[in-house]
């Protein structure tokens, strides 16, 4: 590893102005892939649940993961490719381009709560390389199972699964000269605690109120 400082991104709210993972389940819903009525509902409450703090995320996981089970390889590259079109490159806004330009000459890491499936395409149209996310598993033919491979990549959780990455690439975040990292959410705390610089960014209420009482900066790269 040779850059000198690294920088951390969440993914939904932060890089993007929508969460990805509750307009994937609105997108199903909307071509009609999925029960609309049991899955809004689902997807509704879950989506609550985390705005709140108070989300399982194993649980919440599951559900997102067991609707994909349902679907071939073939099937799911098709569906992510509408997504992409309809949903998430419009969205892509020079705004988290520019941000992400800041940190070129840096080591950049998104890390998110949400799926690997619904995120890695999202990833790569950022032009970001490394990504940490929750984990489908997979079975010998290819298929997502429904199930969650290891723990989730949300709240105490993303400080796991950054540290193991880091191990696997023979550092550690104090190995860097700076360490940033970019959050709209409370939820995220932990991991913005850990590094040397964090910023709130897009911050919700809570973290908007945490960042104030410690003197972090706030930026706000989407308009409201």
């Amino acid at each position: 590893m040779n850059p000198a400082n690294i920088a951390i991104f969440d993914l939904d709210h932060t890089l993007l102005p929508i969460d990805s993972d509750y307009e994937w389940g609105r997108f199903l819903c909307r071509i009609g892939a999925v029960d609309k009525t049991y899955f809004e509902q689902r997807n509704h409450d879950f989506f609550a649940q985390y705005q709140a703090g108070c989300l399982d995320a194993r649980e919440y996981l599951e559900f997102a993961l067991g609707t994909l089970a349902q679907f071939s390889q073939s099937q799911l590259t098709t569906l992510h490719q509408q997504f992409m079109t309809e949903v998430i490159n419009p969205l892509l806004l020079p705004a988290a381009y520019e941000l992400l330009a800041r940190h070129k000459d840096d080591l950049i890491i998104i890390i998110t709560a949400t799926n690997r499936f619904v995120t890695e395409p999202i990833a790569h149209a950022l032009g970001v390389q490394h990504l940490i996310a929750a984990q489908p598993e997979i079975s010998t033919d290819g298929r997502l199972t429904g199930k969650l491979c290891g723990n989730p990549t949300s709240g105490e959780g993303k400080v796991e699964h950054l540290n193991a990455w880091l191990a696997q690439h023979n550092t550690t975040l104090n190995s860097f000269e700076r360490s940033y990292f970019y959050s709209d959410s409370h939820n995220d705390l932990p991991l913005l605690k850990l590094v040397s610089h964090p910023v709130a960014t897009n911050p919700n209420a809570q973290l908007s109120a945490h960042a104030h009482i410690h003197g972090w900066p706030i930026l706000k790269i989407f308009n409201d």
